[in-house]
């Protein structure tokens, strides 16, 4: 596998081949998890969070929101363990179930998302965090949203920010606008992008409703300030073509915000390319670096 780094003063680094064996996540030892925590209750619905932490830390711990995929109607929490494994290095990771497609539309997500970081925030003292030193990370429809987590910001009075410190997104479409499933075009029909995963997010084709498309995509957020991020994607991505990515980079590192886009050689939608000990390196680097006092 070949790691590409495309950012503002990075070298391109090289990396060696990675296995083909599918990852088995394992709870590493000295590990808690605190499961099913409600975080926030919207029109009744119970949003819960699961948070993984050391079972013994003396400081309080910088914590990652983690937000999983299933293009905004399939998935839970239940994904966030795979991030599991940075939690002996001085981490919390707090992985939120949000409302799906089936229980909310835009912009029902990112309140979920932004009402999970201000819970962070609230309880810190409780649950030993830093409640100055929050970040985020997403997969898929989980990257959508945290890129939108540094980009975008609450649309309404806050007592407590929802603001993150850091993003890590994992091949997140970008700009709803132009993701192939929301276009008529190769082979897709009217009826098809009408029942695209974008139309079901917006409650209506996504072309149809451009102011929205735009609040919904990061690349149309983006400002000077904007939360450091690092971007992972796949090459051979069929699902998020990689231009989402390389946009995105591109227009943070305009506004003079800190951007770093690791374009994995071969890799697709997700897949053990992102997980090899180099890649976990470059995040373990990243989120030290941003929310490590």
């Amino acid at each position: 596998m070949i790691l590409l780094a495309c950012c503002l003063g990075f070298a391109t680094p090289v990396f060696a081949q990675a296995t083909n064996k599918k990852p088995q996540p394992k709870l590493p030892a000295l590990v808690e998890v605190l499961k099913d925590i409600e975080y926030a209750k919207p029109n009744g619905i119970s949003l819960k969070l699961d948070l993984y932490r050391p079972k013994a830390a003396k400081e309080p711990l910088p914590v990652i929101v983690f937000v999983h995929g299933g293009g905004w109607k399939n998935g839970n929490k239940d994904r966030g363990r795979r991030g599991a494994w940075m939690v002996p290095y001085g981490f919390a990771i707090a992985s939120i179930n949000y409302r799906l497609t089936d229980k909310g539309q835009w912009p029902d997500q990112i309140n979920d998302c932004y009402a999970a970081v201000r819970w962070v925030r609230e309880n810190a003292k409780k649950y030993n965090l830093d409640d100055q030193h929050v970040g985020c990370w997403g997969t898929s429809a989980g990257g959508h949203l945290v890129a939108l987590m540094g980009t975008r910001t609450f649309n309404g009075k806050e007592k407590t920010s929802s603001r993150v410190q850091a993003v890590m997104d994992w091949y997140g479409p970008s700009e709803l606008l132009t993701m192939p499933p929301n276009n008529v075009g190769n082979g897709r029909t009217e009826a098809d992008i009408a029942q695209s995963n974008g139309a079901k997010l917006l409650g209506a084709t996504v072309r149809d409703v451009p102011k929205l498309a735009r609040d919904a995509s990061a690349l149309d957020n983006v400002s000077r300030g904007d939360a450091p991020f690092l971007i992972m994607h796949g090459t051979a991505d069929k699902g998020v073509p990689l231009v989402q990515s390389e946009k995105l980079d591109a227009k943070l590192r305009a506004h003079g915000v800190e951007s770093t886009l690791l374009a994995l050689e071969g890799a697709g939608h997700g897949g053990p390319e992102f997980i090899t000990p180099e890649a976990k390196k470059i995040t373990l680097n990243f989120f030290t670096k941003h929310l490590k006092r």
